[in-house]
């Protein structure tokens, strides 16, 4: 018996390993070089095969593709899924490697039917008589996978050369099958990328492109990534939006020809600028792009990482258009430098540049969210400066910024969650999440604070960030969301080992109950250069979501010695969040709850009715606010113009959500983790509060607003509720395609009607 277990567990990971190979058969991994030190590890490679195909008539046709770190499918010239960017889904590359499958029947059949731009041929040998020739070609580039850091970088990776593993099925209407499999019968030749980085930008040169280049040399059989080969499951990064100019800001040319051009594109995004051009082949274009403009008035990346930026070298066209395609940044601003020679100084630039967009990427779910506006412009713009952040920040993992770091730090997957559940369909996406949250585990338990962990900070400096209680405990609250809004406890029961591994690994680590450890409230408001937690013990925030992670893994006497030891340790109730978190998780003690909220509420008055807390404290100020009947001033925090607050950014122009409060001293401004008020502008003040699949239906007015009109989904249904005050009467509207998938909450009503002194009108409408 102890034999043939052992046996069992010996065979386990190569069945593991084998997850994802029956959608590619045996397909071999293919690339250029099986040196991952290669002189190629900045340049991007072209893998192609030709083969044939029958031409009796396809049924259905499917592509399996994992190129890494990223790449693009093209069957006889056409672009397959031509919007789609940095395919497959990042992961880390030694735990899970994703592939994608597509669609490719259509462009199978228009291909046969002569509509393909790159054309098709039957061939002519009698030995390939009743057959169609084709030609796949893959391009790959770096991504995370291969990271050598030349120009600005977080980090540097090197998981392998650029690698390929490939399958096109193709079964015909009599039910018979052919595929075509990456194998050492493939060839590779150089891309006209010629340098790209997701840090530090990419360069391509038109002079290198024809669409019928010999190969380099025939593909190189590599060994398969370690990691386990897995179908994405999230939908994929796509260029979702296109913004023209709004405003040209600088033109002008120095004596020998030197042109430079500033772009003011009008909204702040992450992407990357698609440009068309008119000029003599090797003149060179070098775009620079970034959130903000120096004193002078060129592009500034001081505070987003620098440098990166586009070099595009034409190919002698009439007209050229290109944008990148393996990397992406965060910008507003675009800034072109070229060339023309001292007989181009007065050359008008509009003549040499004829169009430029900002090309907006994110993930493909969010281009269905929920919509919220009343009668307050404030809050309506505040709703968009934070989903724009959102959608910024929504690749394949949700990231911090889009520029400097563009890591998946983890604290806001669950503390934005609610908002990012409302507004969005987000199961895709935190299904796949917790397989990289998963993945980041150490053997040990611990969790790093980021995933996938591209990068172990090192130093005396670094502990902090290596782990916290706050970040780390996304591994257990991401799974008790899902289940709360979506009513499923899949996850819930496939992670709940991992959970408590955590949580055994966090009372390693604990004294006597109480854990410090970490980055507590961070980035908290005050007269200071936002970082470090200055107003909240860090004791009091790591204990208590210790605390919390021990109570949801289903650990309850342990929970409970923890919360003894909370209330034993003598913790003040001296900050916003230091209450708010008390409040919101009961670490106080029995008959205390008013008094702890009147003190709240002192604490705000005493500080001008403005907040103090940072990204772990502010969304529990605001539920606690919220859930202790105190939305009127939270309200009136908010309903300014001044720091802090959101009203002070949109004062200032920003369209996405900064980093800190204040965004004259802060970094990046693409970030959404302050952005909690969108737990509840369409839970709570609109009142669509999506729980187990369900719309309970139960608004909160505040402050002076006289209407709200907003939308979210249950599931694919849509849900509508609009409400307004008029001379006493709360005059309630909600519609959807089924009554029973919404819940009307009397209770809660009713007492808030009572509490405004207002006479409740309800009516309910069947949406088509």
């Amino acid at each position: 018996m102890k034999k043939i277990l052992i046996i069992l567990f010996a065979l386990m990971p190569l069945a593991v390993l084998a997850e994802g190979r029956d959608d590619f058969g045996g397909a071999l991994w293919i690339g250029a070089t099986a040196d991952a030190n290669d002189s190629l590890a900045d340049r991007s490679i072209i893998l192609s095969k030709t083969f044939h195909s029958s031409e009796r008539k396809v049924r259905k046709a499917e592509a399996f593709v994992c190129g890494l770190g990223a790449y693009e499918l093209y069957i006889d010239g056409h672009r397959v899924s031509p919007d789609d960017v940095l395919s497959p889904a990042w992961s880390d590359y030694n735990k899970t490697v994703f592939y994608n499958v597509l669609d490719v029947t259509d462009c199978i059949n228009d291909i046969r039917q002569g509509q393909s731009r790159g054309g098709n041929k039957k061939a002519q040998s009698s030995k390939m008589a009743d057959s169609i020739e084709h030609n796949v070609e893959v391009w790959l580039g770096n991504g995370f996978y291969h990271e050598s850091g030349r120009r600005y970088h977080k980090l540097t990776t090197n998981y392998g050369p650029l690698t390929l593993l490939f399958r096109l099925r193709i079964e015909y209407a009599d039910g018979s099958v052919e595929n075509v499999m990456s194998d050492g019968s493939w060839q590779w030749r150089l891309s006209p990328v010629t340098y790209n980085s997701i840090y530090g930008g990419e360069d391509y040169d038109a002079r290198l492109w024809r669409p019928s280049l010999p190969a380099d040399a025939h593909a190189v059989v590599q060994t398969a990534p370690r990691g386990v080969l897995r179908k994405q499951i999230c939908d994929p990064v796509r260029i979702m939006e296109r913004f023209p100019v709004m405003a040209k800001l600088l033109d002008r040319a120095d004596s020998t020809g030197h042109h430079t051009v500033v772009y003011d594109m009008g909204q702040n995004l992450a992407g990357f600028p698609e440009i068309t051009v008119r000029s003599r082949r090797g003149m060179q274009f070098t775009l620079t792009v970034g959130e903000t403009l120096r004193p002078d008035g060129l592009v500034s990346q001081k505070q987003t990482g620098k440098p990166h930026y586009y070099i595009y070298t034409c190919g002698g066209q009439e007209s050229e258009s290109w944008h990148p395609r393996f990397t992406y940044y965060s910008f507003r601003y675009v800034q072109i430098d070229y060339d023309c020679g001292s007989d181009g100084v007065d050359l008008p630039s509009d003549s040499v540049i004829i169009s430029l967009h900002s090309d907006f990427i994110y993930n493909a779910a969010a281009s269905r969210m929920a919509s919220f506006s009343c009668s307050n412009p404030l809050f309506n713009k505040t709703f968009d400066l934070v989903n724009n952040a959102v959608k910024s920040n929504w690749m394949t993992v949700w990231t911090d910024c889009p520029a400097r770091e563009k890591l998946g730090w983890l604290e806001q997957d669950w503390l934005n969650g609610p908002g990012l559940m409302t507004d969005f369909d987000c199961r895709k996406m935190i299904e796949q999440e917790m397989i990289v949250i998963a993945d980041a585990q150490h053997a040990d338990g611990s969790m790093p604070e980021i995933a996938p962990e591209y990068i172990r900070f090192e130093g005396s400096w670094a502990p902090p960030f290596r782990e916290s209680p706050e970040w780390g405990g996304a591994l257990v609250a991401l799974p008790f969301l899902y289940k709360q809004v979506y009513g499923d406890d899949r996850l819930v029961e496939k992670y709940l080992p991992q959970m408590r591994r955590y949580v055994d690994y966090l009372a390693k680590r604990d004294s006597a109950g109480i854990l410090k450890m970490g980055l507590g409230d961070w980035y908290d408001y005050g007269p200071w250069r936002a970082g470090f937690s200055r107003n909240t013990s860090l004791a009091l925030v790591s204990t208590a979501h210790y605390y919390l992670w021990t109570r949801l893994a289903g650990l309850s006497a342990r929970a409970d010695s923890i919360r003894q030891a909370f209330l034993g340790a003598g913790f003040r109730p001296s900050s916003q969040a230091a209450i708010a978190i008390m409040l919101d998780l009961g670490l106080y003690r029995d008959g205390q709850r008013q008094a702890l909220v009147d003190s709240l509420v002192a604490d705000i008055h005493r500080h001008g009715d403005r907040l103090t807390t940072g990204d772990i404290g502010t969304p529990y100020l605001f539920r606690t606010l919220i859930r202790s009947g105190q939305e009127d001033l939270l309200y009136k925090m908010l309903n300014h113009y001044d720091v802090p607050g959101y009203g002070a950014q949109l004062r200032k122009g920003l369209t996405t959500l900064s980093e800190q409060w204040d965004p004259d001293r802060g970094a990046s401004r693409n970030h959404f983790m302050l952005g909690h008020i969108n737990n509840h502008l369409v839970p709570d003040v609109a009142g669509i509060h999506i729980e187990n699949g369900r719309a309970s239906i139960a608004p909160v007015p505040m402050g002076d607003l006289r209407w709200v009109r907003a939308t979210a989904y249950v599931g694919s249904r849509r849900v509508a509720v609009s409400w307004k005050i008029d001379n006493g009467v709360f005059d309630l509207s909600v519609e959807s395609p089924e009554k029973n998938i919404i819940i009307i909450d009397y209770e809660k009503i009713n007492s808030m009607c009572a509490k405004r002194h207002l006479r409740l009108h309800y009516k309910f409408k069947r949406s088509e």
